[in-house]
């Protein structure tokens, strides 16, 4: 019973980072060029990489997904990466990274996805950022490297 309410307590907390038929404003408010230099904090771990296979940002590393495209997609979707249970719950329970949801993970993975999930899961993610500016610049940075998605109607 008290998982069942700690549920859909993280669902209606955590509301506007889930799709429900509603388009999920994912307009950026961050500064991209400070992000870019914000990003020199994640390429150990992650990279950007197109559809075209050209590395628009990091090095080679796969630690962490591709985050090409992470802006407006679904918490645990990049195919072929290995994901923790806690993320893919969160994606299933329709976690959209939209600014707030994504500088809330990136500030504390574990944390925000127990919150979010109602799950008592550990996230792979155990880097924090440990400002909340560079996690805004950060989003606007990963925007501007790939289209946002249509807004669902």
């Amino acid at each position: 019973m008290f998982r069942s309410l700690a549920i859909v307590a993280a669902t209606v907390l955590a509301a506007p980072a889930f799709a429900d038929g509603h388009a999920v404003d994912l307009t950026p408010t961050g500064d991209v060029e400070a992000g870019e230099k914000a990003f020199r904090q994640c390429v150990s771990c992650h990279v950007v990489v197109n559809d075209e296979g050209e590395t628009l940002a990091g090095r080679k590393s796969k630690t962490g997904p591709n985050l090409y495209g992470v802006v407006g997609s679904t918490a645990g979707s990049v195919e072929g990466f290995k994901y923790s249970d806690i993320i893919m719950l969160a994606g299933e329970q329709g976690v959209i990274y939209d600014e707030a949801s994504f500088v809330a993970y990136v500030q504390d993975p574990t944390g925000w996805l127990r919150e979010v999930t109602g799950d008592g899961g550990r996230g792979k993610m155990t880097y924090k950022v440990r400002k909340e500016e560079d996690a805004v610049n950060l989003y606007a940075y990963l925007a501007s490297l790939a289209p946002l998605p249509e807004p669902e109607s």
